[in-house]
């Protein structure tokens, strides 16, 4: 109840335990982590060898990046093609970066290795905490899981690739792609992020059958500049048929000043009018 005389204290911001940071952080990490056996199975029936694929885990550890690389060498790409499709894809990574930068408010000593975590995931459990320090303790441990499991089950992956077969089946390169989603959904709130993720899968599925891998992606990209620029331009127009017209506004609603006021009349019929008035009294 509010006390009359003392200002209202702001709400505070509603905290999250520790635990349910943990626990969320771990359920995204060994979501995806585990996928990491389907990249190592694609990666060894691409011809690349052990050393190679767990290499691609350990020092790249961008997971579409990674199966964009593999899946175009697998189909007789160029690798310099394919390289450059990978690095493409993974350069949303340097955005994700610079917005967590600011909320991990990590030292320049920490940063060079956080970055090598910024991915998908973490980027989303990051962002969804309430304050710096339940962000970065979400940022650690879902990367330090993420990390772990995706390498090893890539080792796995790659040994047991030829007694698994084809990973297409199994569908495992989909779990990744469909936590994010998951995580992102709910943060759709409102009309221009709704539009904006719809036009970016619209770009997306109408690009992918004729761009390289990795394109289409940065093109979707362009779903944001686009829906904001149609929201500024509708409210211009809606604040141009809303200004005022003269003799239109709230100060020419009132009735007519009269001479009584000190007012002039505003034009001569009103003046003959209030004149003959006065001929009648």
């Amino acid at each position: 109840m509010h006390t009359p005389g003392r200002a209202a204290e702001p709400p505070a911001v509603s905290a999250k335990s520790d635990s349910a940071v943990i626990r969320d952080s771990l359920g995204v990490g060994v979501a995806v982590g585990l996928s990491g056996f389907a990249f190592g199975v694609t990666s060894a029936g691409a011809g690349l060898s052990l050393l190679q694929t767990c290499a691609l885990s350990l020092l790249v550890f961008t997971g579409a990046s990674q199966f964009a690389l593999v899946g175009a060498l697998a189909a007789g790409g160029n690798p310099l093609t394919a390289a450059a499709g990978a690095f493409f894809l993974g350069a949303r990574n340097a955005f994700y970066g610079l917005r967590l930068s600011a909320v991990l408010g990590y030292r320049a000593t920490v940063k060079p290795f956080a970055a090598h975590w910024v991915i998908d995931e973490t980027s989303a459990v990051t962002l969804a905490q309430p304050d710096r320090r339940t962000a970065r303790l979400g940022f650690t441990v879902t990367g330090l899981t993420l990390y772990v499991l995706w390498n090893l089950t890539t080792l796995v992956g790659a040994l047991g690739a030829g007694a698994l077969g084809d990973t297409d089946a199994w569908g495992l390169d989909a779990a990744g792609p469909a936590v994010f989603l998951a995580l992102l959904a709910p943060k759709l709130t409102t009309t221009v992020e709704r539009l904006t993720a719809g036009l970016a899968v619209v770009l997306v599925m109408v690009t992918l059958p004729l761009l390289p891998t990795g394109v289409p992606v940065l093109i979707s990209a362009l779903a944001a500049p686009a829906v904001l620029l149609a929201q500024g331009r509708g409210e211009g127009t809606r604040e141009a048929e809303g200004t005022e017209r003269p003799g239109t506004g709230p100060e020419s609603t009132g009735p007519p000043p009269s001479p009584q006021d000190g007012a002039a009349p505003q034009d001569g019929a009103a003046q003959i009018h209030h004149t003959a008035g006065e001929d009648r009294a």
